[in-house]
């Protein structure tokens, strides 16, 4: 299949001399910059091809990469204008689903924003916690080994004296072993349930009898319990917006569905994996 050019201007935008000073107007994206075989190069159109450099172009000095970005686009220029073949289909395909893909972008932000009132955020905020109770958190520690017989061990050594902290920085093979197994706090639904069920069913301070899971076989204390209260709305300002917007635009989308005539193929006949081949757009 056909390759698609890269531009990277002059060996990686590697330039020494600074652009002209611009008109002493103050610039705007419709701003011309170049004009090549009647064609123009504005502000705007750099903008964008700034916004899609990757990173490490980015943190050039502005005027090098005003030089390069500015080369770029007129090499594109030139290199467009002397193509005198028939569009490619990947290309053309390319630039459908890119255009369409940048105006639903642009719709969903446009819907979406509007959607964000104080009156929706407050309708999802008592949705999701009118009804909720206070959560119960636990903070425990681990030690992790491999086999039940090393964790019966383990829990002899403590039953004799050992201190938990330092068994786990010398036994564990977990990840929190170096800082003494302790796992900090956590919530219903946040460790596999063979280990959450261990912890639930521990007192304060009393350490565990082995417990398998598929990371190993755990020594587990608890060490303290705690009931988080429910946050209020600025808490979860942020998490509601998204809630709401994603739901909005959701509906929208049903609403255009179903005001919309779409009319899908029978696609029986045709094999998933043709999308792998990309020999057809050569046809």
């Amino acid at each position: 299949m056909r390759k698609s050019l890269t531009f990277v201007a002059s060996a990686a935008l590697s330039f020494t001399l600074a652009f002209p000073a611009m008109a002493k107007d103050t610039p705007s994206a419709s701003t011309v910059v170049a004009t090549v075989n009647g064609k123009d190069i504005t502000v705007g159109h750099m903008i964008v091809a700034r916004a899609s450099l990757p990173e490490q172009f980015t943190s050039m000095p502005d005027d090098v990469l005003f030089k390069g970005i500015l080369d770029q686009l007129t090499q594109q220029i030139l290199l467009s204008d002397a193509y005198t073949g028939a569009v490619p289909a990947d290309v053309r395909l390319s630039l459908e689903n890119q255009e369409r893909a940048m105006i639903a972008g642009q719709t969903v932000r446009d819907y979406s924003e509007t959607a964000v009132t104080e009156e929706a955020l407050q309708a999802a905020y008592e949705a999701k916690f009118a009804q909720a109770e206070p959560t119960r958190e636990y903070n425990a520690s681990h030690i992790l080994v491999e086999t039940e017989e090393e964790a019966k061990a383990i829990i002899a050594e403590l039953e004799a004296g050992a201190d938990f902290a330092e068994t786990a920085k010398s036994k564990s093979t977990g990840p929190s072993g170096p800082t003494g197994g302790t796992l900090g706090w956590f919530g219903p639904g946040m460790m596999v349930a063979p280990f959450e069920e261990a912890v639930v069913a521990l007192e304060k301070d009393e350490v565990s009898v082995p417990v398998q899971t598929r990371f190993g076989w755990h020594v587990i204390k608890l060490n303290d319990t705690r009931f988080q209260d429910v946050p209020a709305l600025d808490e979860v300002r942020a998490e509601l917006e998204m809630d709401v917007q994603q739901k909005a635009v959701e509906d929208y989308i049903k609403t255009l569905e179903k005001a919309a005539t779409i009319d899908r193929k029978s696609t029986e006949a045709i094999d998933p994996a043709i999308l792998k081949n990309t020999d057809l757009l050569e046809q």
